[in-house]
């Protein structure tokens, strides 16, 4: 069974993050825990409090096959947990998914991890920021989620196409996803 890990951080983006969850999970029979630094809950950007299933350090690779990570305001108010570059990493390593939505897209390109992928962000300045970054020649500036490699990128704009490409990244895309998923992308045909 696809198991899907969500690492959370202080004042998480939940929208980013919350349609892939729900149609991981609910129609498509993924397991999906999340994660925070210490195990202990956060609150969203939006308020809801989330109790988490493990702490960072409790998370192996090889118990998942893909770690996503959304956006939020810790990047902003520097809230970042410390081992959240190192934890991503290991899921490359181990030949894992990674993917990134906002300034989580940015926190991927900080690991490095974009450096040999095509990608896509809020904007290329913000990967710039990071000294590990030097992917700019593979940036695509586009509206759209991109899925390279086993990493996906998104801008904050994105959550439909981030979720459909988290989806078709670990082969989950098939008619029941894009049945669950097609009216919510209703209002931008």
């Amino acid at each position: 069974m696809t198991a899907i890990l969500v690492a959370l951080t202080p004042e998480f983006a939940d929208w980013e993050c919350a349609l892939m969850m729900a149609v991981a999970r609910s129609y498509l029979g993924v397991t999906v825990k999340t994660a925070t630094e210490d195990g202990r809950p956060v609150t969203s950007m939006g308020g809801l409090n989330v109790t988490p299933d493990l702490s960072y350090a409790q998370v192996s690779p090889d118990d998942f096959d893909a770690i996503v990570v959304p956006g939020g305001l810790a990047w902003e108010k520097k809230l970042v947990p410390e081992g959240l570059h190192d934890l991503v990493r290991s899921f490359r390593e181990e030949k894992k998914m990674a993917a990134g939505i906002c300034a989580a897209a940015s926190m991927l390109a900080g690991a490095g991890v974009l450096n040999d992928v095509k990608h896509t962000g809020n904007r290329l300045g913000s990967h710039q920021k990071y000294p590990d970054y030097a992917g700019s020649d593979l940036y695509i500036d586009g509206p759209k989620a991109v899925l390279s490699d086993g990493v996906v990128t998104a801008a904050g704009t994105a959550p439909f196409t981030f979720t459909v490409e988290v989806l078709k990244g670990l082969g989950l895309w098939n008619a029941t996803a894009e049945e669950e998923l097609l009216p919510f992308s209703a209002e931008h045909r």
